[in-house]
């Protein structure tokens, strides 16, 4: 059974962990979606895989081998399913806060 504990996650991980929450926030509030893609693709499945959030690696790499999103609205449907799991983890690692202002950036 596959268990990640966030207590065991190093004082990096968190901060990693807060530094990409903050910038997927950023970019998904402004639409800019070369930074989404660009940390979906590049930065979050790396820090997933060391923190052994395997949920979020698969999502993101999921999101690289399917079929470019015919639409703008795909896309961004896509990266908030990554926004949810981040919430998720951002919870479990005690980042409440964190979790919250993930949230609020992918309301209409």
């Amino acid at each position: 059974m596959l268990r990640c504990t966030m207590e065991s996650l190093s004082a990096n991980l968190l901060v990693g962990l807060e530094d990409l929450a903050a910038d997927v926030a950023h970019a998904r509030r402004h639409e800019d979606l070369g930074r989404l893609a660009l940390l979906c693709y590049c930065e979050l499945r790396p820090w997933a895989r060391r923190a052994q959030e395997e949920r979020l690696a698969e999502l993101t790499w999921s999101m690289s081998l399917r079929a470019p999103p015919g639409s703008r609205e795909l896309f961004l449907q896509r990266v908030n399913a990554v926004i949810q799991e981040l919430e998720s983890v951002c919870r479990r690692a005690g980042r409440p806060q964190v979790a919250d202002e993930l949230r609020e950036a992918r309301q209409p």
